[in-house]
């Protein structure tokens, strides 16, 4: 019986053999030649039209009575809009309104700051950015403000509860987002608020 067993082992595995052989048979790899090239046959082409039409355009001439309320010159500022009240002179020589509806610019309108800061423990000593504290540097009783942008010895008038009070960009910052000015405890004292948060009115100049 233990004959008959490898019998059946040996002619399966010659079966296995067999049927891998006719699986995988070796052939000659080699490439094909590459056809002559041949002519097209124009008949196998038809011309299509696209139909386009040509057209001309001609730019109209200016209305001049669209034209601007005013203008604005070479060396002129861009200010912020304030109603021009009838009868009232212009504020800008160099822009000519023709009705009491049109908008003239003015630069010393108003802003709310919601969100100023003040600054100055830690800074005692130190002359700022600008330079402009003098050879002892930033003291408590200095009046200034601190700006990112603006220029050094850039005039700002404040507005809180009642008082106002004139000073100059002597530093930068503030560095906190959201936030354009930080003032000095000298500044915050003479206006009253030394705290973080809003009610404060700033215009440049």
């Amino acid at each position: 019986m233990g004959r008959d067993v490898r019998l059946h082992r040996v002619v399966a595995r010659a079966v296995l053999i067999a049927a891998l052989a006719s699986v995988v048979v070796p052939a000659v790899a080699g490439s094909r030649i590459p056809s002559a090239p041949q002519a097209l046959d124009p008949a196998a082409f038809h011309q299509v039209d696209l139909a386009r039409t040509q057209a001309t355009m001609t730019t109209l001439v200016l209305d001049p009575a669209n034209r601007s309320a005013g203008s604005l010159a070479s060396d002129g500022v861009l200010r912020e809009p304030r109603t021009n009240a009838p009868g009232a002179g212009l504020s800008r020589p160099d822009v000519t309104l023709p009705s009491a509806k049109a908008i003239v610019h003015d630069v010393n309108a108003w802003k709310l700051d919601n969100n100023i800061s003040w600054y100055g423990p830690g800074f005692y000593g130190h002359n700022g950015a600008c330079g402009m504290y003098g050879s002892n540097g930033l003291d408590r009783e200095d009046i200034g403000v601190a700006h990112r942008t603006l220029p050094c010895g850039t005039k700002v008038t404040f507005r809180y509860n009642g008082r106002t009070v004139v000073t100059s960009v002597k530093d930068r910052g503030p560095y906190v987002a959201g936030r354009i000015f930080d003032m000095t405890r000298g500044l915050c004292e003479a206006l009253g608020h030394c705290f973080t948060g809003g009610g404060v009115y700033y215009r440049i100049g």
